[in-house]
């Protein structure tokens, strides 16, 4: 596993989390942010909002399709 592959996956644990923790849906809040971009979506919890904007919405999205692609093949 790549080192920033590693990194997204810290972020993105963290990053759902957060989000559960406050009791939202981690995914219907991490489609709209990747939707719209709008860091609402994400709360300051944990350092989530802050941590999210390292990755791209291009990034977010190819490690999301990357991982279910992954995840269908075990």
């Amino acid at each position: 596993m790549s080192e920033n592959k590693a990194n997204a996956d810290v972020i993105l644990d963290t990053v759902y989390e957060a989000i559960k923790t406050k009791g939202y849906d981690p995914v219907r809040q991490i489609a709209g942010y990747i939707m719209t971009e709008d860091p609402t979506y994400i709360p300051d919890h944990l350092g989530a909002r802050g941590m999210i904007r390292h990755l791209s919405r291009d990034e977010l999205l190819k490690i999301l399709i990357e991982n279910y692609f992954e995840s269908r093949k075990k």
